[in-house]
């Protein structure tokens, strides 16, 4: 099935359409500033009313924070490890 395209958007029709899925130790900085984000909001339990009305804990949000902490450090501490000038192959 060909992509849409929306008329007057200046995109070209195509036949084929792509999507490129990267595992890359630069998602670590993406991570941070989604935790910060998270603390900013969090500390003033911006929409946590909704979650919890929903039926969601908030222990579960305390959990959640913790778990994408320790994968953002995973993600730094990887990038540590990995020389610069690696081979593709690497």
């Amino acid at each position: 099935q060909a992509p849409v395209v929306i008329p007057g958007s200046g995109m070209a029709k195509s036949t084929r359409s792509v999507c490129m899925l990267s595992n890359t130790t630069a998602i670590a900085k993406a991570f941070s500033n989604l935790n910060h984000k998270f603390d900013l909001m969090y500390s003033k339990r911006a929409f946590v009313h909704w979650f919890v009305g929903e039926g969601m804990e908030e222990g579960e949000f305390s959990e959640a924070r913790e778990d994408l902490a320790a994968l953002e450090q995973d993600y730094v501490e990887l990038g540590s490890e990995t020389p610069v000038d690696a081979p593709e192959d690497y």
